[in-house]
């Protein structure tokens, strides 16, 4: 299919956009809110509050929905954290730790602003074009309602856009055969992902999971002794992305060339701020 877009668009719109949505779960906000429903683990939080739109699932589902967490560490937090807070319970908590999140990153006056109202209306008319089949945790999240609020509407509209490309990047993952970990190792190996003491500590891998992960990208021509990606590992992980922006083209086609321009405009103006206001630690991303 051609596309009315100029190449790789959407997936800069989406990469702008996505820290809005991910900011909450780095947030002492976020963290004081669960502490109130009594959820005081930041892992079991985490897998609560980001799986709470599919209700009280079990273990199998955060692993299989989530990819590239180990199950092991899935299964020690659900679906025990259900009986601390119900879904419906965690889904107001993270709204309220969400508002907090972005009127400390932002400020008032950013957040009623005409722009953020505007990046509202654009993301969520891209959102209109996004389908459900196969994507869970996005189909969940698109039966929520929209907020009212145009920073909470922003959100959640950007919260859709980010599970809606995910979903159809975990089947891009499952065709390349990289499995939760290789995913992770190759991803790190760009520079743009996790750094390995993050997915260590927040993945519920150990070191040994990690080494044997290496030694099965370079078996496969992938990575070099180094740990660095081959030509074969860096045309994948191009090939990775290259798919999962064909799979996730469908909002920003319906958005329209400049429609996605200007989100990605708006979308990195607040982007650029929230990061300047210490939106997440120094050494999350890179090699490490």
């Amino acid at each position: 299919m051609t596309s009315s877009l100029p190449p790789r668009a959407g997936r800069r719109c989406h990469n702008v956009l996505h820290p809005l949505h991910s900011s909450h779960y780095f947030s002492p906000d976020l963290a004081t809110e669960l502490a109130a429903l009594g959820v005081t683990n930041e892992r079991a939080g985490y897998f609560a509050v980001r799986s709470a739109a599919m209700g009280a699932v079990g273990a199998g589902t955060v692993t299989a929905t989530f990819y590239n967490f180990s199950h092991e560490l899935v299964a020690r937090h659900v679906p025990a954290v259900w009986r601390a807070a119900s879904p419906e319970d965690l889904l107001a908590a993270r709204a309220r730790a969400v508002d907090a999140t972005l009127r400390r990153l932002l400020g008032a006056d950013t957040l009623g602003s005409k722009e953020v109202a505007e990046a509202a209306e654009l993301a969520l008319r891209a959102t209109e074009a996004c389908v459900r089949t196969a994507r869970p945790l996005y189909a969940a999240h698109a039966d929520l309602p929209v907020p009212d609020a145009p920073h909470m509407a922003l959100w959640h509209a950007v919260t859709l856009l980010r599970e809606h490309r995910g979903d159809g990047h975990l089947a891009v993952l499952l065709d390349a055969e990289l499995d939760p970990l290789e995913a992770l190792v190759s991803h790190t190996a760009t520079g743009k992902g996790m750094t390995p003491r993050w997915v260590l500590g927040t993945r519920g891998w150990h070191r040994p999971d990690w080494t044997a992960a290496c030694d099965r990208l370079r078996g496969r021509g992938l990575l070099t002794a180094d740990g660095d990606l081959t030509e074969a590992g860096t045309a994948l992980r191009r090939e990775i992305e290259e798919e999962t922006d064909r799979l996730d083209r469908a909002p920003y086609e319906h958005l329209g060339a400049a429609g996605v321009a200007r989100l990605t405009e708006l979308g990195l103006a607040l982007t650029t701020t929230a990061l300047a206001a210490g939106a997440f630690p120094d050494d999350v991303f890179g090699k490490g």
